[in-house]
């Protein structure tokens, strides 16, 4: 007799947003994928890329793991045109499949999840790089990750103010009215160096623009002494050469990076990645004047670690 197979499920991205999931459960979620991709149990493909010349950004990721046996994989689009048309940046799907049998377990919209899995990678980082008094974030970007990291972040570190610059005002409006709503002030700039230059931590998010008009315009030298960077947008704005000013960067896996074609940092400033700074072997952070950055693309460990635990949240709440 054949075994009876769990029903198909489409969890939305509205579905997520109301289950139970905090900001400790996304840490030990994505650090346990981590250590597993570590121990051999978990397993992640380097990110297959497209980079069409009218400036999208096309992805597809796969990872999985043995306990409990699940296989995920994310496809991905980011197009800078898509805000214009009322449309989110970055959409696609993602579906969770059985890794031992390849039964189909669910299709989850990849927007919410790509938001928490990105802001939890930085978390993680946060957690060995960033100081732990640390009370200020500067944002560069005010969007879905500017408000993410803001969520993340406050709930791991005392913070009491912001400082946002963006293009757009009524984002920034936004994001300082989220922050106040946790009593924590905020601050609209009107440079992007006042926005970075005197806070514990920044946070970029811009809008990927490999277009031969885009300019770099961060300065890490402008960082003071102890500041952490968590920089989810490829490493795009900031000035390369100038990435020496830093005295620890850190990205998310050397494997990955090693497959890419558009680098996140000069491969001399690079002193590891997330899975060696969460298992010990690289250091995050060793003196407290230090000014550290974690800089990545994003790697499938995110991905599967949170999809499963909507997954499972979700079957909780349906009994």
């Amino acid at each position: 007799m054949s075994a009876i197979k769990q029903p198909f499920v489409h969890i939305t991205d509205d579905i997520m947003a109301d289950l139970p999931i905090s900001t400790a459960a996304v840490l030990r979620v994505t650090e346990a994928a981590i250590r597993g991709r570590d121990a051999g149990t978990v397993w992640a493909a380097p990110k297959a890329t497209i980079f069409p010349p009218d400036g999208r950004y096309l992805m597809a990721a796969l990872a999985g793991q043995n306990d409990p046996p699940y296989l995920v994989t994310k496809t991905v689009v980011l197009n800078p045109a898509n805000p214009g048309k009322g449309l989110p940046q970055i959409d696609g799907v993602i579906s969770l499949v059985d890794a031992e049998t390849g039964h189909p377990k669910a299709i989850l919209d990849a927007g919410w999840i790509t938001g928490i899995r990105t802001a939890g990678a930085s978390a993680a980082a946060a957690r060995h790089m960033a100081r732990k008094d640390a009370a200020s974030i500067g944002f560069i970007g005010a969007g879905v990750q500017a408000h993410w990291h803001l969520r993340l972040f406050s709930d791991m570190f005392p913070i009491k103010h912001i400082r946002t610059f963006s293009r757009g005002r009524a984002k920034q409006e936004a994001l300082c009215a989220e922050a106040e709503k946790r009593g924590i002030s905020g601050e609209i700039c009107s440079s992007a160096e006042a926005a970075i230059s005197d806070v514990d931590m920044i946070v970029t998010s811009i809008t990927v623009d490999y277009s031969p008009e885009f300019r770099p315009f961060l300065d890490a030298g402008c960082l003071k002494p102890g500041a952490f960077a968590a920089v989810t947008d490829l490493g795009v704005p900031w000035i390369k050469d100038r990435l020496v000013a830093l005295d620890r960067v850190i990205i998310d896996d050397l494997e990955q990076e090693a497959a890419m074609e558009k680098k996140l940092a000069p491969q001399d400033v690079v002193q590891g990645d997330l899975t060696g700074v969460v298992c010990g072997r690289v250091s995050g952070r060793e003196q407290e004047q230090e000014r550290t950055a974690f800089i990545f693309r994003g790697v499938p460990l995110g991905d599967l670690a949170l999809s499963v635990l909507v997954y499972e949240k979700y079957r909780e709440a349906r009994g």
